[in-house]
């Protein structure tokens, strides 16, 4: 008998061990759409630094003075009307995806979801995965392009937890897949099976990013590269020539110069200038949210019909569809091997 597979002595405290865990996590969302709720969820989010790169002493004051007390109400509104039975879409769809990805990897890999902001906490999901005897444990954040907002913000916080543990599991992290070609194959599938089913066929095809302060591609962040990598394949995969596409960026916040074009404009100067048919779509969103569902399914529309348009729809995400689980279960085998 080895030294590894002696019994343990009787007084030995209990101990799970030699287990692999994959952790799933995404943005995050209010845990109601009530404005209390908005409100603790936008005060920890905005005070990230990757987020909001401003000195915390200039502001926190403009944080808690002025933001927290007018915007959440107004956001409330906006996730009151995508709100589901199920809770939050994003909360929902990416457990969803948690489910089905457990069922793709079987018993080998425990699987689990986490939320960057809100819950569940990505602490409390790691320490759980742990508990749980993960001596090993993939974080997979859930962005296609690398932005330091977004996937530098999860390692961050997957490090905070770390700091506080005494016998730390062994991470690894899913690079940004913005130009792999599986990711890239299940958009242009998905999206294709979609635009053959509309009941009109649009002039053109918006596929819309989360937008970021232009400053930050002067300071070497390569989301806008990526983006706009992915546009580049996507349009090639989907070989539509009497499709145009148009990349723009969404989500503008404050005063600061932002990615362009912006979505809203485009929409707007689209309309006006005679495109009457659209559609749109959100490469960089994993899972439907309150930018794809309201921002643009809900806001776009109304504004590209005010503008002149005529036709407009905006497309699903991935989401838990047989072909962006097909995806995920192939990324993370990949980072898997050698583990299991």
């Amino acid at each position: 008998m080895t030294w590894q597979n002696q019994a343990l002595p009787p007084d030995h405290p209990p101990v799970s061990s030699g287990a692999v865990g994959v952790l799933l996590v995404n943005l995050g969302t209010p845990d109601a759409p009530d404005t209390p709720s908005v409100k603790r969820y936008l005060a920890e989010f905005l005070s990230d630094r990757r987020v909001v790169e401003i000195p915390p002493i200039a502001w926190q004051p403009i944080l808690r003075g002025i933001i927290l007390n007018t915007r959440p109400k107004k956001s409330a509104e906006a996730y009151q009307q995508v709100w589901t039975e199920a809770g939050s879409p994003l909360a929902a769809i990416t457990a969803e995806q948690a489910t089905k990805l457990q069922e793709r990897l079987g018993d080998s890999v425990q699987v689990g979801w986490a939320m960057r902001y809100g819950s569940p906490a990505m602490g409390t999901e790691l320490q759980r995965l742990k508990d749980a005897g993960c001596e090993r444990i993939l974080l997979a954040p859930l962005y296609p392009q690398y932005c330091a907002a977004t996937t530098a913000s999860v390692v961050d916080k997957a490090g905070d937890w770390l700091r506080e543990t005494r016998w730390q599991p062994t991470l690894r992290t899913l690079p940004p897949y913005h130009d792999d070609p599986a990711y890239i194959t299940a958009l242009s599938e998905d999206i294709g099976r979609q635009l053959d089913a509309l009941d009109f066929e649009p002039e053109l095809l918006v596929l819309s990013f989360h937008g970021m302060p232009e400053r930050t591609l002067h300071q070497g962040d390569p989301y806008h590269c990526h983006c706009q990598k992915t546009s580049r394949l996507l349009e090639a995969a989907l070989a539509r020539p009497g499709l145009r596409l148009r990349t723009t960026f969404q989500s503008r916040f404050g005063n600061a110069k932002w990615l362009g074009p912006a979505t809203d404009d485009v929409l707007d100067q689209e309309a006006r200038a005679g495109t009457r048919r659209l559609a749109i779509t959100a490469p960089g969103f994993s899972a439907d949210c309150l930018e794809t569902l309201e921002e643009l399914a809900i806001r776009g529309r109304e504004q590209f019909v005010e503008a002149g348009g005529e036709q407009f729809h905006a497309l699903s995400c991935l989401n838990a569809g047989a072909t962006g689980m097909a995806m995920l279960e192939t990324l993370v085998r990949r980072e898997l091997t050698g583990w299991v």
